[in-house]
């Protein structure tokens, strides 16, 4: 690097988000988020403007070449504000209070999200992109900069009003409504609301955009098992069938992106995320266990297969696996969102030859294209399976357009290994790898908790952030839940002491560390996070599930696998606390809604092996069979279990590996037989559907 082209980067050149550095060599002067930022901002009597994106973001690029790229308007930037560039992957818990912020004031959220704020980092106005002319009905950029400096100097107490406005509000949103807990009903109650949002036709929830909502269609799903309702099942596979047939699924190269701009899910924002493709193999699992639509093992297959091949991180560029997933591969290609997916007629045609016919047909291929004169490959009109010989030849000629598109500039990657998403990674990858008996899957996914656990954290304390060997940022409520949460399905799947007792210690860490002690529920920052000016609680999801929803699984959990009456109280506390929110609206807590049952109507399946350690039917049985809001237990001995478990004391008939089936305090007799185990579990979803029907007025 030349001393000239180093004297102009900014101080983001020193930081390790590939976001940041997408901008360390703009002229602006940005600070990442600090105390030397917002020093410089009251030292100087200057606001600050606060830019929020992330690696994957079309319209932040789009921002960014308009206005952050152009040195008038940098320097316009530079004279009237403290200019600060956050990364909304690395700081969750930032971006949640300046998007609640813009809420608040009435505006639509996203990013790039523009926040002026005062030296102290208190919100006062803001929006989402800017152009930098006015355009599209909204103001241009360089006319929003000059108003809101006039504001801030010559109207400090119309500024001031607004920062206590916002700021009673922000405290009232992490001071949820309590109640008297949730209730089995209350699920159910909330199935039925929310189905009826599901697109008849096309599935997901509404119209365009449509989002994947991953939490809503696990709350669906669960709800479908154990009411025995179609309605809610059929909602949940219509989605996922469109979806996997849909242009928003990478044909190719496997993996879902972030959303469909249209309501057909034909046209995607072409991002793709860590965490959208590991809720989405959640729900593909259960479906197939469900169903045994080979569609659906087909996307799951070749998702896994994407996330192994595109998605693994590396200690330094190039070099050796790290053990963690990366995070998002971005929209754009050469300056072009998109470019790298799609194709045209006379490019399929030339690549394919004789087989383009077949091929056109299927995937949607036809003269002009079907989006902005291109193709976006997809099955949505021929969903159905054809022959074995021309599924075969469909096969073969994806491969060639595979290693055709394998030649292009690839989207930008960001790299950085986020420990929540991981969690919900190794969580989903240890699943899908139990029912399909792929132990080189289940492998990969505990070494992916190995080197969150190892390389992640100092004793217990997580970091969020991790990249080339730096660590980033203290770890918040959604990391430890989601790490929890992974180490419990190891746990429950290996049946190996050590994930249940790193579990524990994780939890023992959000106890001391992220507890309201004054009035429950547990805050998104830990205790010693000194930079943010509210500490926000809330169990809402958004494209994740919630930290607060997360964690109450988890202790619901805990307490079937370990009998500790200690994780039954925080658990029911954690309900309670949110329960209020409930008589408001549900759309934004199925994660909650979905561990209330956890905790009250468990299915407990306690596995005690034989003395024939290679007969695994009875696992594989349990592996590959449907059950809702099941908790898996493999003691290894008679002893291991908690003392007042329903199946304390219970042991392997005659040596042969045996199962039984608990729910509350009652516990099934021994199974042995893998037919018998499966006809068992249908049995204990026909017993919920009818306490499910005897409750509902």
């Amino acid at each position: 690097m030349t001393e000239q082209h180093a004297a102009q980067q900014n101080r983001l050149a020193q930081e390790t988000s590939p976001y940041l550095l997408q901008h360390r060599n703009n002229p602006v002067e940005w600070y990442p988020w600090g105390t030397e930022a917002l020093d410089k901002a009251r030292r100087e009597n200057k606001p600050i403007l606060l830019s929020v994106g992330y690696a994957a973001c079309h319209w932040c690029h789009v921002m960014a070449h308009e206005s952050f790229e152009d040195p008038e308007v940098a320097a316009q930037m530079n004279r009237l504000f403290v200019n600060i560039k956050v990364d909304r992957e690395e700081r969750p818990d930032l971006d949640g209070i300046y998007q609640s912020a813009l809420a608040l004031l009435g505006e639509q959220g996203g990013w790039p999200l523009t926040m002026f704020l005062t030296p102290r980092g208190e919100p006062f106005w803001g929006g989402t992109y800017f152009p930098a002319a006015a355009r599209f009905g909204r103001p241009g950029f360089t006319d929003v900069l000059q108003a809101m400096s006039q504001a801030y100097h010559e109207k400090p107490e119309a500024v001031q009003q607004n920062v206590s406005a916002l700021h009673e509000a922000l405290q009232k949103l992490s001071s949820p409504e309590a109640g008297q807990g949730i209730s089995l009903q209350a699920h159910d109650l909330a199935a039925r609301s929310l189905v009826r949002h599901i697109d008849p036709v096309e599935g997901g929830l509404g119209s365009a955009p449509k989002f994947p909502q991953p939490p809503i269609l696990k709350l669906l799903w669960l709800a479908g098992l154990r009411s025995g309702r179609e309605e809610e099942r059929n909602a949940v596979l219509r989605t996922l069938e469109r979806m996997s047939q849909g242009g928003i699924y990478d044909h190719l190269g496997g993996g879902y992106a972030r959303y469909a701009t249209d309501d057909k899910w034909l046209v995607p924002h072409f991002e793709k995320m860590l965490y959208d493709n590991a809720q989405i193999l959640d729900l593909l699992n259960e479906a197939w266990k469900e169903t045994a639509n080979l569609l659906y093992a087909r996307r799951i297959h070749e998702t896994v297969d994407w996330m192994l091949r595109e998605m693994r991180a590396q200690r330094e560029p190039g070099g050796e696996l790290c053990g963690g997933f990366a995070s998002s591969l971005d929209a754009d290609s050469e300056g072009e969102e998109g470019r790298f997916y799609v194709w045209s007629e006379e490019e399929i045609d030339r690549i394919l030859g004789k087989e383009a016919p077949l091929f056109k047909e299927v995937y949607d291929v036809r003269p002009g294209g079907n989006w902005e004169g291109k193709t976006i490959l997809n099955r949505s009109m021929h969903s159905e399976f054809r022959s074995d010989d021309e599924e075969d030849r469909l096969a073969t000629a994806r491969e060639l357009l595979f290693q055709e598109r394998s030649q292009r500039v690839r989207p930008g990657w960001d790299d950085k290994v986020l420990a929540d998403w991981n969690g919900l990674t190794i969580a989903a990858l240890a699943r899908v790898a139990f029912t399909f008996r792929r132990s080189d899957w289940l492998a990969t996914a505990e070494a992916a908790f190995a080197f969150v656990r190892d390389e992640m954290s100092d004793g217990d304390r997580l970091f969020h952030s991790w990249r080339y060997g730096q660590l980033q940022h203290k770890g918040m409520l959604d990391d430890y839940a989601q790490m929890a949460s992974a180490a419990l399905t190891l746990h429950e799947i290996t049946g190996q002491s050590n994930y249940l007792e790193q579990a524990e210690r994780w939890v023992d860490s959000i106890e001391r560390h992220f507890r309201d002690s004054a009035n429950g529920g547990y805050f998104i920052t830990a205790d010693d996070s000194d930079d943010v000016v509210i500490r926000p609680k809330n169990a809402h999801d958004n494209a994740v599930p919630s930290g607060n929803g997360t964690l109450a699984d988890v202790l619901a959990r805990l307490y079937h696998l370990t009998g500790n009456d200690q994780y039954l109280q925080r658990c029911e506390e954690l309900l309670t606390v949110f329960s209020g929110e409930l008589e408001r609206t549900v759309f934004p807590y199925a994660t909650l809604l979905n561990a209330a049952v956890m905790l009250q109507d468990a299915l407990q399946l306690v596995l005690m092996a034989g003395e024939d350690a290679q007969d695994d039917s009875l696992l594989e049985t349990i592996a590959t069979t449907s059950a809702p809001h099941k908790a898996l237990l493999q003691p290894k001995s008679v002893d291991s279990l908690p003392p007042l478990h329903p199946a304390a004391g219970k042991t392997a008939v005659d040596g042969r590996a045996t199962v039984y089936l608990c729910r509350g305090q009652s516990c099934s007799l021994p199974l042995q037989d893998t037919a018998q185990l499966r006809q068992s579990l249908l049995d204990e979803r026909l017993a919920f559907q009818a306490d499910i029907s005897a409750s509902t007025p």
